[in-house]
């Protein structure tokens, strides 16, 4: 099924750089790693740093006294004579939506308050070093967004579109394609309107949604007439509200010419810019009523786009997980108990008034945190489940 290989893929390969960025920024700095997991728990397959090499397991279900348990039912040690232990356990579990880094002597949503003041410990190191680790898996996301990006730039080259009434591609399950346009159709009138550019085509159907219309086709040497119905689609305007504009499901010709590296890699900054800026425009819209919250898409909503771009080629699907790279690093900076970002928040606050808060109150802010993040998924999962439903 593409959608299920699809969003592993995705959430696989960007939950993975996000923490690898964390790991590496710890390690940077002196703070011991416990755990390096992708996945949430139970483990599956763990591979523990021991002196002189490494310990390797499977887990699975095991009779111990007539009741099935999880856990290692499969164990084998690894030699490597003369390597360092480092004592960090990676983990490969079984619910691959997630994942995480365990750095010693750091109160985060597993709730563990063992924190000794050891050196390699977390809350030991200085602010800016705390401030580094957190933002590292942030940065990380936001690297990978601009490569891919970047080499999408390279790949595809410079397009521009071809300012000409020709259909190029037709959209699956739209008014164009069900009333039987082609590719390589020239429409020449819209109910007898003369068009001869594709931006007067467009300009047209865009201020008609769910509307009859006739369209005059070129198709070879033959002309005739196909009427179909516009559909609609919710965009944003410069004014950060919402147009309801009319579509049919066409996409014009584009042409594209070669670029060099640097100007991929512009391309490439300009478009993860462009879209930070366009989740910051939601949140613009969701405060100010331009858009509901019923309008957020969870992980079922993730897996039906990751299906559909995958079916569209490498390099849509490659987009669209340049954009949630670039979502994952947004929504991980925001100011939330629990998130990069309240951790971060934590440590500001911590800074301002010159001396730590309490593990009590730094339990009571995760725990605030988490309920909040609880209450969300909640939210992002019921609005999926509706859409399949509607």
């Amino acid at each position: 099924m593409t959608f299920l290989w699809a969003t592993i893929f995705v959430l696989g390969v960007l939950i993975f750089v996000h923490e690898l960025g964390h790991f590496i920024a710890a390690r940077s700095v002196g703070i011991r790693v416990d755990r390096f997991s992708i996945g949430f728990p139970p483990r599956f397959i763990s591979i523990t740093s021991i002196s002189d090499g490494w310990n390797f397991r499977v887990y699975f279900y095991k009779n111990e006294g007539g009741k099935l348990i999880w856990g290692p039912v499969y164990e084998r040690q690894i030699q490597r004579m003369g390597r360092a232990e480092s004592g960090t356990e990676y983990v490969l579990a079984l619910i691959p939506l997630g994942g995480y880094v365990k750095m010693a002597g750091m109160i985060d949503e597993s709730m563990d308050t063992h924190v000794t003041d050891a050196p390699y410990e977390f809350m030991s190191k200085p602010t800016w070093a705390k401030i580094w680790v957190l933002c590292a898996g942030v940065i990380m996301n936001l690297i990978t967004a601009f490569i891919i990006f970047s080499g999408i730039a390279y790949v595809q080259g410079k397009a521009d579109i071809l300012d000409e009434p020709i259909v190029s591609e037709v959209r699956n399950d739209m008014p164009a394609k069900e009333a039987g346009i082609l590719s390589g159709d020239r429409i020449t009138a819209i109910d007898g309107s003369t068009i001869n550019t594709w931006k007067e085509l467009t300009n047209v159907i865009h201020k008609i949604p769910n509307t009859p219309i006739s369209l005059t086709i070129e198709r070879g040497e033959n002309k005739f007439n196909i009427s179909l119905i516009t559909t609609s689609m919710i965009v944003p305007n410069s004014d950060k509200m919402m147009d309801t504009l009319g579509a049919i499901g066409i996409v014009p010709q584009i042409i594209y010419s070669d670029i060099f590296w640097d100007e991929a890699l512009s391309a490439g900054v300009v478009a993860t810019f462009n879209s930070v800026g366009m989740i910051i425009m939601s949140l613009q819209m969701l405060t100010t009523g331009a858009a509901s919250v019923s309008d957020l898409g969870g992980p079922i909503m993730i897996a039906q786009l990751a299906g559909q771009t995958a079916n569209e080629g490498w390099i849509p699907l490659l987009s669209f997980m340049a954009l949630i790279s670039v979502n994952l690093a947004f929504l991980n900076i925001l100011p939330i108990p629990g998130l990069d970002g309240g951790h971060i928040f934590i440590i500001l606050i911590e800074s301002i008034i010159r001396r730590p808060l309490t593990l009590k109150a730094r339990m009571v802010i995760q725990q605030i945190g988490m309920t909040f993040l609880l209450i969300l998924m909640v939210t992002v999962v019921f609005n999926d489940i509706t859409r399949l439903f509607n």
